[in-house]
């Protein structure tokens, strides 16, 4: 009985120096109340939340940090952006405020989006001022009371550091305004999925426009078709005969000529590719199947072969 007791006793003991240990590596750091402005990046785990706290000085353990954050099922739940937190702030005081509002938060743009799939992250007002072609994809850090006013100017001046004089020079060495070239990158963008097709078929569409060949792109169809209610995309997957016939001055199937503005916001890649387009390409057609590979021909015969062997 006497060693029940003892044992009962001891595990007592250590359960209080264990929940002692607990309790004082969730206490605050120090009682220093300054702030610290801090960036947690997108995708990062609570566990590399924990080891950035803790070089930063704000938290004493990112074990106890990070076995706090699963018992209360908030893995998952912390958010990435900007927060100004104290060393006088208790771990959990930290992680109640990663788990609310940021005070910047990160926003992903995709290359090849236009405006309005770019609305539905940044607000409807985004689109009466924005400018189709020159938003620059990218992912951004937006203050919560940002003005749409203010994205786009910040999304604008991106654009126009990327799209460099040196690809300007590139771009008008082509024979093209350097409107035309963001109005090419942007079917370019949405017609290739690689650096290398992407070159491929700035040329290919550059040498149709230089011999006044109808682009036939069907990206601008899909631009022209707008937003699909049945497939909920801005982008029609599979177009039909009909959809080839809409009167639309984007319907490069109908009209020659690059559209009268851009039908997407291209990234660096696109923009690149049309500034090292070669006009002088031997190709005039580009197929690509249904597992991404892509294929070209000379004349129509070979591009037909290219479609029949290759679905």
């Amino acid at each position: 009985m006497k060693r029940i007791v003892a044992l009962i006793i001891i595990l007592l003991i250590f359960f209080l120096i264990i929940r002692g240990w607990w309790s004082s590596r969730l206490d605050p750091i120090s009682s220093d109340k300054s702030t610290k402005t801090i960036i947690i990046a997108k995708g990062k785990s609570s566990n590399e939340i924990a080891d950035q706290l803790k070089k930063e000085n704000l938290i004493k353990s990112p074990f106890v940090f990070s076995l706090f954050v699963r018992q209360q099922g908030l893995s998952n739940k912390l958010s990435a952006g900007t927060f100004k937190l104290s060393p006088s702030m208790s771990t959990p005081e930290i992680i109640k405020q990663l788990a609310g509002q940021p005070s910047e938060a990160w926003v992903t743009l995709i290359e090849g989006w236009r405006i309005e799939e770019m609305a539905e992250k940044l607000g409807s007002g985004f689109l009466e001022v924005a400018k189709e072609g020159y938003m620059f994809p990218d992912t951004y850090l937006f203050p919560n009371d940002v003005t749409v006013e203010q994205i786009v100017k910040i999304m604008r001046d991106n654009f126009d550091k990327k799209y460099s004089q040196d690809l300007k020079a590139k771009v008008k060495a082509k024979g093209l305004t350097e409107d035309e070239g963001v109005i090419l990158a942007s079917i370019v963008e949405r017609e290739a999925r690689s650096d290398k097709v992407r070159t491929e078929v700035a040329s290919i569409l550059l040498k149709r426009f230089k011999i006044d060949m109808g682009l036939n792109a069907d990206a601008t169809i899909q631009y022209a078709l707008g937003y699909q209610s049945g497939e909920k995309s801005w982008w029609k997957r599979h177009l039909t005969k009909e959809d080839l016939k809409i009167d639309s001055p984007y319907n490069t199937y109908l009209y020659r000529g690059l559209p009268p503005a851009p039908i997407a916001n291209p990234g660096l890649s696109s923009l690149q590719a049309v500034a090292n387009a070669d006009p002088n390409t031997l190709y005039l057609y580009y197929y690509h199947d249904s597992k991404g590979n892509s294929f070209y021909g000379r004349t129509l015969e070979e591009h037909n072969q290219n479609v029949a062997n290759n679905p």
